[in-house]
């Protein structure tokens, strides 16, 4: 093996840009090995390297989070590099609603297929292929980032900020996932693994936008603190920053 069990290791979906570039940058600069997942291996390099010129220890691994045979070969090139994972980041997400000018009527079957491929079904199989790895842990750590609009509790009552903000596929997919971190945190209680949802928030990214009000240095911060969570924190819970947000 080329690291220690002194050092964390973190995976990190769609790490080659936005959110999941910066959670990398924050991780690796609390001195975690980072994997900066990325579709294309040419641009996860390219996020590898700068990442390493500011003092990181990041490897790019080539990860289409739709390709099951990227997410076996991941789970093959984690065992065989460092024989355990210690922080898992479900970061990749799509929004296809976004743009489409769609309504929910009007969302086309395949539309919401695919948005699930990536934002839930991948998620989950990523995931199962990779627990055996997490459990040989000291502290494992799985965080799926999700969005407040994945909160029916935030998304339905008509004075909520994100009440006009209907993207049918892309909600629904979040509340898919919210559902299994609930489920798969209910079954690891008991072990030494948190399983946690986060709201990065509303950032300055590509599917932000530029009107976005927060900068990705903040949006990283909620998928780091869990991430970085101690014995005693949760597990289970949905949050954003330090607020834990509802269902």
């Amino acid at each position: 093996m080329s690291d220690t069990q002194a050092t964390k290791v973190a995976l990190i979906t769609g790490a080659n840009k936005g959110i999941g570039l910066e959670t990398a940058r924050q991780l690796g600069k609390l001195g975690v090995t980072v994997l900066v997942g990325s579709r294309e291996m040419r641009r996860g390099e390219q996020a590898a390297e700068v990442l390493r010129g500011v003092g990181v220890d990041a490897r790019a691994i080539h990860l289409d989070v739709t390709s099951e045979a990227d997410r076996a070969a991941a789970a093959k090139y984690i065992e065989r590099e460092f024989g355990r994972l210690d922080i898992l980041i479900n970061n990749a997400a799509v929004n296809l609603d976004q743009g489409a000018g769609y309504e929910t009527s009007t969302t086309p079957v395949e539309a919401i297929r695919e948005t699930f491929e990536t934002n839930f079904f991948a998620v989950v199989d990523l995931t199962q292929r990779l627990l055996p790895l997490i459990r040989k842990s000291e502290a494992g750590r799985i965080v799926n980032v999700s969005s407040a609009q994945g909160s029916l509790k935030l998304l339905a009552p008509k004075d909520s900020t994100i009440y006009a903000t209907k993207t049918f596929s892309y909600d629904a997919s979040k509340t898919a996932l919210n559902s299994f971190t609930l489920h798969l945190a209910h079954e690891l209680r008991g072990t030494k693994i948190k399983v946690n949802s986060v709201h990065p928030g509303w950032v300055k990214t590509d599917m932000g936008g530029e009107k976005a009000p927060l900068e990705l240095v903040d949006g990283a911060k909620t998928s780091v603190r869990l991430a970085m969570v101690g014995e005693d924190g949760p597990s289970g819970e949905y949050f954003h920053m330090d607020l834990a947000l509802p269902w």
